[in-house]
């Protein structure tokens, strides 16, 4: 049975269960009337509390994260090396700014569409494995950060898929060596093992 997936779960406490049950769901946008959209296949948390990677970020950005106070289940969009935007779920309550990622998709709706953001010509890894590719196959932009996922920009869907825990790998989450050996080392980085649509990072 698919049905969008409520703001209530986005608002539990812990990202990292968040993260982990975001694997197998359905992420969709509909920009200027074109659908695309995607399985999950890859997520990374972040918290407010024990995460330095984050701490460091709300203050980097200071007014420009202010969506990650808002109550879960918006997005939060933002761009790095002034070229990739990155598509983050806002958890938790309001005023406890903790956030996933999502890093990966498997491609399943809107692939022409997709193709044409990426300038590719054939379906590769390329195309959503990776955040910052995902994010222009799927044409959102941070213009709609604080975007309500309850709506019909971007939302996401639940098509009743449990993935097990022998097919998801827990491992460090990608480039936070900035934030010290402690964020660092969080296992809080989850992919589906045997998905060819997961980034490429290690």
């Amino acid at each position: 049975m698919v049905q969008t997936i409520p703001a209530a779960f986005f608002q539990r406490p812990d990202p990292t269960q968040i993260a982990r049950e975001l694997l197998g769901k359905y992420v969709f946008s509909r920009i200027d009337g074109e659908l695309t959209g995607g399985r999950i296949v890859e997520t990374e948390a972040y918290s407010h509390q024990g995460d330095n990677s984050l701490t460091m970020h709300l203050k980097r950005r200071g007014q420009h994260g202010q969506a990650l106070y808002e109550p879960g289940g918006r997005a939060y969009l933002y761009t790095v090396y002034q070229r990739h935007t990155l598509f983050n779920i806002v958890t938790n309550a309001a005023d406890v700014p903790n956030t996933v990622l999502i890093r990966a998709i498997e491609p399943t709706v809107g692939i022409d569409t997709m193709l044409r953001r990426r300038g590719l010509t054939a379906i590769a890894r390329n195309l959503t494995a990776g955040p910052g590719l995902l994010t222009q196959a799927l044409g959102v932009t941070p213009a709609l950060t604080g975007t309500d996922l309850q709506g019909d920009v971007l939302w996401l869907e639940d098509h009743d898929e449990d993935v097990p825990d022998a097919e998801v790998r827990a491992s460090t989450r990608v480039g936070l060596a900035y934030a010290g050996a402690e964020a660092a080392g969080l296992l809080w980085r989850f992919r589906i093992n045997d998905s060819p649509w997961t980034s490429p990072a290690k």
